[in-house]
């Protein structure tokens, strides 16, 4: 019998759901930890060393999203409506996805240095990956409502922020003193974009629970 069969042997519908997704969203702040230490390395092969971890952590999020499927098509009944459920697993995977893309990408492009512009992003990241942990332990009660409002006002600001971040490192990146080549100047456009994409991520990511509290409330 496999992990996903027993896991739906021994625990009730809606504590399946609980558990996988809480192994998700765990499993996401740590890429979100292991990310800002790529971010903040003082050299290329202290980010090599920290891709491989991020690499591992990349693959158990891909299995944890593997086995949520298979419960969502296997359980007749689930605890709130199945694309939903199905939207937050793959919310989770797509941050989780963005964050390894950008650290391979900064390994490929052999990026050494550490910009302050990079370093908050993947603060802000970090950040917004702990606000998704936070809310998913909280959505199976709805008495956390307010608490939940507030964490999605919450990643509401930080990805705000992380536009305005996004915007300047543009400007910056192209001001003819900025002291880098057309090719740099292009790998970290496509550095920065990326980095964006994965907070508005986050930020879809609550709005599915927005409407989980609309249609349960």
């Amino acid at each position: 019998m496999g992990f996903s069969s027993v896991l739906r042997f021994l625990l009730p519908r809606e504590e399946q759901f609980h558990v996988l997704l809480r192994q998700g969203t765990q499993n996401l702040v740590r890429a979100g930890e292991l990310f800002l230490a790529i971010a903040s390395a003082a050299d290329l092969e202290q980010r090599r060393i920290k891709l491989v971890e991020l690499k591992a952590v990349e693959h158990e999020g891909d299995q944890i999203t593997r086995r949520t499927f298979e419960a969502l098509n296997s359980t007749f009944i689930t605890p709130f409506d199945r694309e939903d459920l199905r939207s937050l697993a793959i919310d989770i995977d797509d941050i989780l996805d963005y964050l390894e893309g950008i650290a391979q990408f900064l390994v490929l492009f052999e990026l050494e240095e550490a910009p302050e512009a990079l370093t908050r992003f993947s603060e802000i990241l970090l950040e917004l990956v702990l606000q998704v942990d936070q809310l998913t332990r909280m959505i199976w009660d709805m008495k956390n409502e307010r608490e939940i409002a507030s964490g999605i006002v919450r990643v509401s600001e930080l990805e705000n922020q992380a536009d305005a971040l996004y915007l300047t490192s543009l400007g910056a990146l192209f001001r003819k003193d900025n002291g880098k080549d057309a090719v740099e100047v292009m790998k970290w456009k496509e550095i920065y974009q990326d980095l964006e994409d994965a907070c508005d991520k986050a930020k879809d990511f609550t709005h599915v629970l927005g409407n989980m509290l609309i249609k349960n409330a």
